[in-house]
């Protein structure tokens, strides 16, 4: 990895932030941000992000007099590739020698570099486009270059692999050559930009194995967050309050303070909530390393005024979302014919409670970062899905200049969401400025990691479907209980913001006449965050779980039912079915496409061999769901043995998420998925006692071991052409593992699952 020396639409989640003031001001989502005018055109995809998208190869592309091209990443690298798919579609459209060229990282700088908020399953769809243009505008200026100095017609000059070769006569030079006099020629308009046809490829789309860093990281010789050394560098960690709005009442560092190594013990202002991504506070113990730190920290003496939220406890809060979720009066969000009436009428109703925990992000990297500050001005090294936001929170916190701030992004080991908040960053900060700028590494443990992350929100969901006489689905009622990511900015918001509701929600695509979906409210007791996938997890666990529900209880085919739910093929606007966010992309260019999800689903019953005959114990489960703009449907193979152990000898993905890039990465990302989708589905949970979170480590907070794991994921990618936008991909792949492995039990012994983790629900069970 290129690392700095040693001694450097819809509503984005960062607009949302802006928009949210830490004031009394309710926050709605949607509504146009402050300064923009409420009749100006909306703005989608990439150019709807703050700071919008750049496609000028004099801010990306960089040729040496050695002929090394470097190419300028903006996104940040968590294993999803990012760090290989864009510098291999400006190479591509470039005819770059990949061999030849030089990843580095950009710092944070949006004003420079565009938006660089690495989530949502965007980086690739948004910047494919102007990734190109840069790669197509450089090889322009590169054949300009040539033409001058030969004194020949730009049409008799032509670059290819890394040189430009005069037609007619055969003269080649290469790029190192002509990259000076390129660089001194004005950008084309993007407009007049000659793109390559996809049939001219060389590297996107492409089949191999090979990712920028995967040597690097193999052999430990690459830089992570938590790898960062500085001369002189001090080490801390902090003693946060447990409990949400918690504060410090008093200290007493005595015992911290006779532990060799430590240095200093001090006392650090939180923000009380809503605290969106400020440090919640504490104390800090600064050592010599982080051993001694840690040390120190164990022996403060403190006592805490845990607050409000003391109370809260996981089965007490669970009761109280489940019985919100039985009552009708939820605030509506999508209504369409009267579906009390349907369900009064219908001939035969079925229902089911889905119940959902706390999840926690658990990147095998916890937050780390690495401040100092020199002559007025802060330098960070972080490992941070937001590096602008880092900047710009640093920046406020030190009363600096944004300009005064530099934000270094290292790889991340795992970010899932969680490293898009910028908490441990500015904690960093905060405590070189109070050891007088010196450098200081801010590390979390795992212990930290998992009390006090940004927690997926627990969720109780309530469905019912009506039937008429011959078996037709006429009727279908939702309700979700569960608090909300916009109580982290806003005072005790208790219903699902409209991102939220558009995440597997309110856009149901079936072809059912009644729809009602309700919300009801909940208070959040806890920092609420995206994680993986966001409130899909839950919708999509309810939503296709229940239909597998109503297809046993027809005595129909899952599948069967499933296509028979998605009527005729169709595009269907978005907005028409309740979502107005559609993850940020223009509704007519990324409409919500019946055939293509119907095309998963045959695809991966297809390769499962669905319907095939299984021995006693044994099942398939399907499940299918649309998100991020993207299609997948997932088919699991269950083995349930007399005590109720489970094993997974295979798991078949159909995706469908467009053009691919890299679709070796577009494989990983999907057999990523499956493990955290089994994780949540099997292991996984964050309960509260006392307001505390009460797992602190692995032991407790399981994630999928070895012999729980597929022995088989086979992810099928659906072929597609240029013609269709991009999809994400990081994402949609988690959502259909829990409905899918819920609904293969419930084939292979009869028992439903509806609660998750399943952890022991099967015990004797067959």
């Amino acid at each position: 990895m290129d690392t700095p020396p040693v001694p450097s639409a819809g509503t984005s989640r960062r607009r949302f932030l802006q928009a949210a003031p830490l004031t009394g001001l309710v926050l709605y989502v949607g509504l146009p941000a402050i300064g923009v005018a409420a009749d100006a055109p909306a703005k989608y995809g990439g150019d709807g992000m703050p700071e919008g998208l750049r496609d000028s190869p004099k801010i990306f592309v960089s040729i040496a007099p050695d002929g090394t091209v470097s190419i300028v990443v903006n996104r940040s690298e968590m294993g999803q590739g990012v760090r290989t798919s864009i510098p291999k579609i400006v190479a591509d459209e470039l005819e770059a020698d990949w061999k030849r060229v030089r990843v580095v990282q950009a710092p944070g700088d949006e004003a420079k570099y565009g938006n660089q908020d690495t989530d949502g399953s965007r980086s690739t769809r948004h910047w494919f486009d102007p990734m190109r243009r840069c790669g197509a505008s450089a090889r322009v200026m590169l054949e300009q270059a040539a033409a001058a100095r030969w004194k020949v017609p730009l049409d008799s000059v032509q670059a290819r692999n890394h040189e430009v070769v005069h037609k007619p006569s055969g003269r080649k030079l290469g790029y190192g050559a002509l990259a000076l006099a390129a660089a001194k020629l004005d950008v084309q308009a993007p407009a007049s930009v000659k793109l390559k046809d996809p049939s001219q490829y060389r590297y996107i789309g492409k089949e191999d194995t090979f990712l920028t860093d995967g040597q690097a990281i193999a052999t430990g010789k690459t830089w992570f967050g938590i790898d960062t050394r500085l001369p002189g560098m001090l080490y801390a960690v902090i003693a946060r309050p447990r409990v949400l709005g918690g504060k410090v009442k008093s200290f007493d560092a005595t015992e911290a303070l006779k532990v060799p190594g430590v240095v200093k013990v001090f006392a650090m202002e939180g923000t009380p909530p809503p605290s969106e991504f400020q440090p919640i506070g504490g104390i800090v113990v600064v050592g010599k390393d982080t051993w001694a730190a840690i040390k120190g920290r164990s022996l403060l003496k403190i006592e805490w005024d845990d607050g409000a939220h003391a109370s809260y406890n996981s089965p007490a809060f669970r009761a109280e979302l489940e019985q919100a979720v039985l009552k009708t009066g939820g605030k509506e969000v999508r209504n369409e014919g009267d579906t009390y009436a349907a369900l009064s009428k219908a001939a035969k109703k079925v229902e089911a409670n889905y119940y959902v925990p706390h999840y926690a992000h658990a990147s095998m990297e916890c937050p780390a970062a690495t401040a100092r500050i020199v002559n007025g001005a802060c330098e960070v090294w972080a490992c941070t899905q937001s590096p602008q936001a880092s900047r710009d929170r640093v920046a406020k916190r030190l009363n600096l200049a944004a300009d005064k701030v530099t934000v270094n992004v290292t790889l991340l080991g795992g970010g899932f969401g969680r490293k898009s908040k910028q908490d441990f960053v500015v904690e960093a900060a905060l405590t070189s400025k109070e050891m007088g700028g010196q450098p200081v590494k801010l590390t979390w443990t795992r212990e930290d990691d998992l009390h006090h992350d940004y927690f997926h929100t627990v969720c109780a969901q309530h469905l019912e479907a009506g039937l008429d006489a011959n078996g037709k689905v006429t009727a279908w009622l939702h309700r979700t209980a569960e608090p909300t990511i916009a109580s982290i900015f806003a005072p005790d918001p208790k219903t699902l913001a409209t991102f939220e509701l558009g995440l597997g929600l309110v856009g149901l695509p079936y072809a059912i006449p009644n729809i009602r979906i309700e919300n009801p409210e909940a208070t959040a007791h806890a920092r609420i965050g995206w994680l993986r996938a966001v409130n899909n997890i839950q919708h999509a666990f309810a939503s296709q779980s229940f239909i597998a529900e109503i297809a046993q209880a027809q005595g129909k085919d899952h599948r069967d039912l499933l296509i028979e739910l998605l009527g005729p093929d169709r595009l269907i606007d978005p907005r028409k079915i309740g979502d107005g966010w559609n993850h940020g992309e223009s509704p007519e260019r990324y409409p919500v496409n019946v055939g293509r999800l119907r095309g998963v689903i045959e695809r991966a019953t297809k390769e499962a061999q669905w319907g095939r005959k299984l021995g006693s114990g044994k099942g398939l489960g399907l499940a299918a769901h649309y998100s991020f703009v993207t299609y997948v449907a997932a088919v699991v193979e269950v083995s349930v043995d007399p005590s109720g152990d489970i094993l997974i000898p295979r798991i078949d993905v159909a995706v469908d998420c467009g053009p691919t890039v890299n679709p070796d990465r577009v494989r990983s990302q999907i057999e990523g998925a499956c493990v955290m989708g089994l994780s949540q589905a099997v292991v996984s949970e964050i309960t509260f006692k006392n307001g505390r979170a009460e797992q602190d480590n692995f032991h407790q907070y399981e994630v999928m071991r070895m012999n729980l794991a597929p022995k088989k994921i086979v992810v099928h990618i659906m072929p597609s052409t240029y013609d269709v936008p991009l999809g994400g991909v990081g994402e949609p792949g988690v959502p259909v593992i829990a409905p899918a492995l819920m609904n293969a039990i419930a084939a292979a012994t009869g028992k439903r699952i509806r609660q998750l983790p399943l952890r022991a629900q099967l015990a004797n069970v067959t």
